[in-house]
């Protein structure tokens, strides 16, 4: 299924905009691919780096990508099995100060998001046409299914420049 631009809440465009692929899954399998092969390059001693102050540590980046990809998938689960229910958004620096990310390595961190891609792209392939096409309320803004799935991979994509421009990049 194709996804339509204009149906895409202004938030979330800038994310759907960086991805290339019209194929909802190959999007996830590239994404993902991408960030782990970027994680994995990055160095244990590195993790703790923030870019400047207030600024998330590259832990607490990847656990926030984490965090993300679990409530979206969330969403569009909710909606492809017509759950009319409006979802409450997420404050993500809440999350991201209770998620533990000093506590676990970069390895275990990759793994995590190694294994939430799988899950969360055999939940898309089991989704029917009808399913991606359906929408509901989110954060006060109505969304498809296959929005979701999009939004996770350019939210991912979106992490991933930030990692290599502010991160990475930096002397």
């Amino acid at each position: 299924m194709l996804l339509n631009l204009e149906s895409v809440p202004h938030f979330y465009k800038n994310y759907v905009k960086q991805i290339e692929e019209t194929d909802l899954i190959q999007a996830l399998r590239i994404s993902g691919h991408r960030m782990l092969e970027l994680v994995h390059f990055i160095k244990e001693e590195k993790a703790d780096y923030r870019y400047a102050d207030g600024k998330w540590s590259i832990r607490e980046l990847l656990c926030h990508v984490i965090d993300a990809e679990r409530i979206f998938a969330y969403r569009a689960l909710t909606f492809a099995r017509n759950d009319k229910t409006n979802l409450p958004g997420f404050e993500e620096n809440e999350y991201a100060a209770q998620a533990n990310a000093s506590g676990r390595s970069l390895k275990k961190i990759a793994d995590e998001m190694a294994h939430l891609r799988v899950s969360t792209i055999d939940m898309f392939e089991g989704f029917t046409p009808d399913m991606l096409a359906r929408k509901g309320s989110a954060n006060k803004n109505e969304i498809s299914v296959v929005s979701f799935g999009f939004i996770i991979a350019g939210h991912e994509t979106h992490h991933r420049k930030i990692l290599m421009e502010r991160y990475l990049s930096a002397k």
